[in-house]
């Protein structure tokens, strides 16, 4: 397995601007996002788990060595949750979903706007740091709820499809502690066609 490593952004610091901004983005992605890594690159090389995939590693942490387990729960979580998050954003994005992902949300949730509504409490109501997902099931169902801190869906044995980070590193600079105004203003640069995308392969 290639190590992992930390991708550039697909489009510039700045372009998700006016809603998040490039000074937020440049420390999100280059210092938070780093750190994560570095951390659990720290913990697992020397290991047999260095040549494990992090989505692996979190997808079954009872296998990791407890002596380690917090770590890479912590930083593998942060690691991963950050890659999908750069993903599910784009600029001159938004919009609402189409397709099979928008009959599903309508499915289970009864329009996007009460979607919305659900995952925006989710994001909302996580005490402290955090995030809000949207996830596939085995099943195949849809599910919203929050988790505290970098714990990822995968634990759980879910798919995460759509997550937005709540913690204060990934909006304090710009909306201080107005965290439902920048959940509000967020849904300007989901990129649904990703989100689609991934809620596709989950469905396989």
């Amino acid at each position: 397995m290639t190590r992992p490593v930390l991708s550039p952004l697909a489009y510039a610091y700045n372009a998700l601007e006016p809603w998040i901004d490039e000074q937020t983005m440049r420390l999100h992605h280059d210092k938070h996002h780093q750190t994560y890594l570095d951390n659990l690159l720290k913990a697992i090389t020397g290991t047999e788990l260095e040549n494990v995939a992090p989505e692996k590693l979190l997808s079954d942490l009872t296998r990791i060595p407890e002596k380690i387990r917090g770590v890479v729960r912590n930083h593998g979580g942060g690691f991963v949750n950050h890659n999908l998050f750069w993903e599910v954003m784009a600029p001159k994005a938004g919009g609402a979903p189409t397709g099979d992902l928008a009959k599903a949300l309508d499915k289970t949730f009864g329009n996007l706007e009460s979607f919305k509504e659900k995952f925006a409490a989710a994001a909302a109501g996580q005490f402290g740091s955090g995030w809000a997902w949207l996830v596939v099931k085995h099943d195949g169902s849809l599910a919203v709820y929050n988790l505290p801190n970098q714990d990822s869906p995968l634990s759980s044995g879910d798919t995460p499809v759509l997550g937005l980070d709540v913690w204060e590193h990934a909006y304090y600079l710009k909306y201080q502690n107005r965290r439902a105004e920048y959940i509000g203003n967020w849904w300007n640069v989901v990129n649904w066609d990703k989100v689609a995308e991934l809620f596709k392969a989950a469905k396989k």
